[in-house]
């Protein structure tokens, strides 16, 4: 154990990691709430209490309240998400969430989020890393959307979306809008976006006059749902969880 804040490799074979960072890994909880548990007085290494930004390897014995802790499995999930379920861990409001979906032996979080009413592709897991590398703005990482809007969508409008449309007084980053079909009632398109705001594909309709009906997001990154059925799961493979780590 050292106290010093010099750069780490993962725990492994005797290299140095941040505690926090060791804590997240095993699934206690984020980083920031590992720092507040060590603050707190709630960790120990080897026995005794230390600071935030200690650094742990892999022979040290740490504990959380008593209870020894230890790297786990990473766990890499997609889940094709149905409406009525909303993307948190618990709901205080008693509403079913994608966590009662999924029955496996480790304490794992969505990435991102979909809105309730909206279902399709959510990816799941235990490593941070992962999470914090497919949500940070700063990536630009696709995710593709299928939508239904009532009524026809003209070019002219079509072209609006793409070159960006203002929500909540900022305007939208470049998107892609293809329209797959239509009639004078309906219309059905894919739209590519990388950002993640509040509601930012229905808003971006409503910009153009236009109503969702219903959405599903049906890709992030190359990354598809497919066949997947509605509320069933599966791991994804070495190869999909590699793409994604570099995205």
């Amino acid at each position: 154990m050292r106290p010093d804040g010099a750069e780490h490799l993962l725990v492994r074979d005797g290299n140095m990691v941040r505690l926090n960072k060791f804590l997240a890994d095993c699934g206690v909880g984020s980083r920031r709430e590992c720092d507040r548990l060590i603050a707190d007085g709630a960790v120990q290494v080897n026995g005794k209490r230390v600071q935030p930004g200690t650094l742990v390897e892999d022979s040290d014995k740490v504990t959380v309240n008593g209870k020894r802790i230890a790297l786990q499995r990473k766990y890499y999930i997609m889940l094709h998400k149905p409406k009525g379920y909303v993307t948190t861990v618990k709901d205080d409001l008693g509403r079913k969430t994608v966590l009662d979906l999924i029955d496996i032996p480790a304490r794992i979080y969505p990435v991102g989020r979909l809105d309730y009413d909206t279902e399709g592709l959510l990816l799941l897991t235990n490593d941070g890393d992962l999470a914090n590398r497919l949500t940070h703005p700063r990536n630009e990482i696709n995710k593709t959307y299928v939508a239904r809007i009532s009524g026809m969508l003209t070019e002219a409008e079509r072209i609006t979306m793409e070159k960006g449309v203002t929500i909540d007084g900022v305007k939208t980053a470049p998107a892609r809008v293809r329209i797959l079909q239509q009639d004078k009632h309906h219309t059905r398109c894919e739209v590519t976006i990388h950002e993640g705001r509040n509601h930012q594909v229905k808003k971006m309709f409503e910009a153009v006059g236009k109503e969702v009906e219903f959405l599903k997001r049906v890709a992030v990154g190359d990354l598809r749902l497919g066949g997947l059925a509605r509320g069933g799961y599966r791991y994804l493979s070495d190869d999909e969880v590699e793409y994604l780590k570099n995205l």
